[in-house]
């Protein structure tokens, strides 16, 4: 996206205002009494007040008389740009975590544009944001390439998540009482569901949303999103496998009871538990 920009040229810029010297002159400053008539006319709306221009005060964005005046309210108009970019950068996360956007494939706007039934902008804008997270990257004048991410890489996001999730977690279990751990058995529950259920998407953002809920405790908000992002990335496929059927689900299932024998580790309050069983969940990470 192109933004105009302003120039401003000054007298000696263009070689007005200068002398046979060749320095630029500097114009005789007005008086008080200037001033003041310069004012009274540019506020009052006199012949002398020139729409967009300001007055001796250097104030801009002031209405001068001679402005027409904008309509009381403004009419509201619904925008709906926002809601469709949202929900084609849904689409295309739930295609990443499918495998249906394939590692190391390019993918232009305008087709993917037409296979959703609308114009290439939202589309393009989603991809961008895709971009920022690190899912795609831009390939000039073809579209965008679905990142191949292998082992090493998905260890370290383990890894990392391990770093910023376990200790949060274990100092949680210190704090939040037994009863406020059971509100969350839903969740868990809602997990080996999804899991069973063979879809690799709908696990997906099951799994975010159980662990969301846990670091939510925290009451850090920086942390959850920061969280979630790593989390997010790490449910992404990697290159040459077949997601859905890595494991034939196994690993989605074990992983999904995994939450439900941690909730009951941090009910009992045995925090030696809880950091087994947290190593254990990233050391295995879908």
């Amino acid at each position: 996206m192109k933004q105009g920009t302003k120039g401003f040229v000054g007298a000696d810029e263009t070689g007005a205002g200068q002398g046979a010297t060749g320095r630029a002159r500097v114009p005789a400053q007005p008086g008080a009494e200037d001033v003041g008539r310069q004012r009274n006319r540019t506020r009052g709306g006199g012949t002398d007040a020139v729409p967009g221009r300001t007055g001796v005060d250097g104030v801009r964005g002031e209405r001068t008389h001679s402005e027409p005046a904008l309509p009381r309210p403004l009419p509201r108009r619904p925008v709906q740009r926002s809601s469709v970019r949202g929900q084609i950068l849904a689409a295309l996360r739930t295609a990443l975590v499918t495998g249906e956007l394939r590692p190391g494939a390019v993918y232009s706007a305008p087709v993917l544009a037409e296979r959703f039934g609308v114009s290439a902008t939202p589309v393009r804008e989603a991809m961008q944001q895709l971009t920022l997270e690190g899912a795609v990257e831009v390939v000039p004048n073809r579209g965008f390439r679905v990142v191949e991410r292998g082992d090493r890489e998905l260890a370290e996001l383990a890894e990392v998540r391990a770093l910023i999730e376990i200790p949060v977690v274990l100092r949680l279990a210190r704090t939040v009482p037994a009863e406020r751990w059971a509100e969350l058995r839903p969740l868990a529950e809602a997990t080996i569901r999804a899991s069973s259920s063979g879809c690799r998407a709908t696990y997906a953002e099951s799994d975010r949303a159980f662990h969301r809920a846990v670091l939510a405790l925290a009451g850090n908000e920086q942390l959850v999103r920061i969280a979630e992002d790593l989390h997010r990335r790490a449910q992404w496929p990697l290159v040459g496998s077949t997601p859905g059927a890595r494991d034939g689900g196994a690993r989605l299932v074990a992983d999904a009871h995994e939450h439900t024998a941690l909730l009951d580790a941090l009910i009992a309050g045995d925090p030696d538990a809880v950091r087994s069983l947290m190593e254990a969940h990233f050391t295995g990470a879908v």
